[in-house]
């Protein structure tokens, strides 16, 4: 089975002309200066040390497309049982309580996975396309009118979590705190190496919210998605309360952060490559092109993890089993061997078949349809109503996270178009 990861693959830049560098290679996924840009160290990972080992940490990392991939599809040496973060309070036996069936390996991740599908359908969610345009609407036309303002504040740290929240049932009067607590529940601070006291007490206050919530459905039952997985069964088998709870807590991590990242780091790189996103800015309906390049060139999900189940020999090295396995997805988006000119910001290429963004697998993303149509439908609106922006570089502020890249707040000043 050693096979199933192409350790004989070339490495990858390596007829590049860049002068050597001599600096001893360290990637720290909690130091504060990768995260402002950690493409420089995925870089050198993939061409120094495809395999990487952090004693001080104790993980393994796989940098190179081919690998990833790969290691997405292992799910039988690689376990998802101890859950997907490096964080030391996030990983464990008890992950599954707050990342559902991301931290469960088959036969339990199939039943889980089967049973909230029944709930959480493609039906559901193109039934959501106008909600979302009202919503996007609401949150984008005042800021816009404004002329300056904070992008993540103001549209892409509401939306999605209301997109959530409309799906779930939570009453708009309560919405504002439950997004206050999401993201709370990412954040992380400065040589904290482990979950912080702030984000553990936002967890718990979002698992009670939603036991009210799902206690309240069981006495009256809604028309929402919370409604829909209380009577989802299969074969007389039914999702229990604390799973029903961990799904919709995994969609508030997985489904709201990843998708308000995605929405800053789109207009982060579209200012930084005007003649890129041009393109959308006079075709409107080409935003999924600047959505799927985002995807690719800064994706908002850039590490997860992974534990071995038995030794894996690779690189010439050995992961022993037990030891946790980084896949590290953004490097694996600008590996140069898969993805012509890696570095380059470029809306229009081919690449949604290739990304790694949504993972792979048996656990490839239940929710990657609905973050696409909202990104699509959010970043289409802008298009149609800003003629052009520019980004106040010096007070965007970025999230500190070892999982999630993107941004805390992102000032933009707009050029309304004339109608």
């Amino acid at each position: 089975m050693i096979q199933a990861f192409p350790d004989s693959a070339p490495a990858a830049g390596s007829a590049s002309l860049d002068p050597p560098t001599f600096d001893p290679l360290v990637f720290n996924p909690y130091d504060y200066s990768f995260h402002d840009d950690p493409y420089p160290t995925y870089r050198r990972l993939r061409e120094e040390a495809p395999l990487y080992y952090n004693p001080d940490l104790d993980f393994w990392a796989l940098s190179r497309h081919a690998d990833v991939v790969a290691a997405f599809r292992d799910n039988i040496r690689l376990s998802s049982a101890n859950g997907v973060s490096l964080d030391p309070a996030a990983y464990g036996p008890n992950a599954h309580k707050v990342m559902s069936f991301l931290a469960m390996d088959d036969p339990r991740h199939m039943r889980m996975r089967r049973l909230v599908s029944k709930g959480f359908t493609p039906r559901r969610v193109a039934d959501l396309e106008d909600r979302i345009l009202e919503l996007t609407l609401r949150y984008l036309e005042p800021a816009l009118s404004a002329g300056e303002f904070d992008w993540i504040a103001e549209v892409a740290g509401k939306l999605p979590m209301d997109v959530i929240s409309e799906l779930l049932g939570v009453p708009e009067a309560d919405r504002a705190e439950i997004r206050r607590l999401a993201d709370l529940v990412v954040h992380r601070e400065e040589g904290v190496l482990d979950v912080p006291v702030a984000a553990m007490e936002a967890s718990l206050h979002l698992v009670g919210y939603y036991a009210d919530m799902l206690a309240e459905r069981r006495r009256k039952e809604a028309s929402d998605l919370t409604s829909a997985l209380l009577a989802a069964e299969i074969d007389g088998d039914r999702l229990t309360d604390d799973e029903i709870i961990g799904f919709m807590f995994l969609m508030v991590v997985a489904g709201n952060e990843t998708t308000t990242k995605l929405l800053g780091n789109a207009l982060y790189w579209g200012a930084h490559n005007k003649d890129e996103v041009a393109q959308v800015l006079s075709t409107p309906d080409r935003a999924p092109d600047w959505v799927e390049e985002t995807l690719r060139y800064d994706t908002s999900s850039q590490i997860v993890a992974r534990t071995a189940v038995e030794d894996i020999t690779l690189y010439d090295s050995t992961i022993r089993a037990g030891d946790k396995v980084l896949l590290l997805i953004g490097s694996a988006n600008r590996d140069s061997e898969v993805f012509d000119a890696a570095d380059d910001f470029r809306i229009g290429r081919d690449s949604s078949q290739k990304i790694a963004s949504f993972g792979g697998g048996v656990h490839f993303c239940l929710g990657a349809h609905l973050a696409r149509l909202e990104a699509n439908i959010a970043l289409e609106q802008f298009a149609r109503r800003v003629a052009d922006y520019e980004i106040d570089e010096e007070n965007c502020v970025r999230v500190h996270s070892t999982n999630v890249r993107g941004f805390a707040a992102l000032p933009v000043k707009v050029t309304a178009r004339h109608a």
